[in-house]
């Protein structure tokens, strides 16, 4: 199972450098709803109309896996590990997802390299 990243996910849509990496994995692909949220905002703010960035999204074929408490609980706790780094509340929240699937995260934030939180992180570029 692979947990993409809003960067990743975006990189895909917009067709830059690193998106290929969407076309060549055949795993399930997972994105937290909070991630859904951000691709969303982030197509908004480029021109989509609302329904074109819901169908898009949606034509990607992913996993939305909903933001829970527990899944919040474990996104808060990365805050102390991550603090230095800046990462957003739906980065952690990324991370806690694939540290609760035990799965990797594709993500195109270089930042995230050298993380050691409990998953795997693979940058895309």
């Amino acid at each position: 199972m692979i947990v993409a990243d809003s960067s990743a996910i975006l990189a895909h849509i917009f067709s830059e450098q690193g998106g290929e990496w969407f076309d060549t994995e055949d795993r399930d692909i997972v994105i937290s709803t909070v991630n859904v949220t951000e691709v969303v905002s982030k197509l908004l703010e480029r021109g989509w109309a609302l329904q074109e960035a819901v169908d898009d999204l949606e034509m990607l074929g992913l996993r939305a896996a909903e933001h829970s408490v527990h899944h919040a609980y474990g996104a808060a706790a990365l805050q102390a590990v991550t603090r230095h780094k800046g990462l957003s509340l739906g980065d952690r929240a990324c991370l806690a997802l694939a540290i609760r699937e035990n799965a990797t995260v594709f993500t195109a934030d270089r930042d995230w390299a050298d993380l050691d939180v409990g998953c795997t992180i693979e940058l895309i570029r």
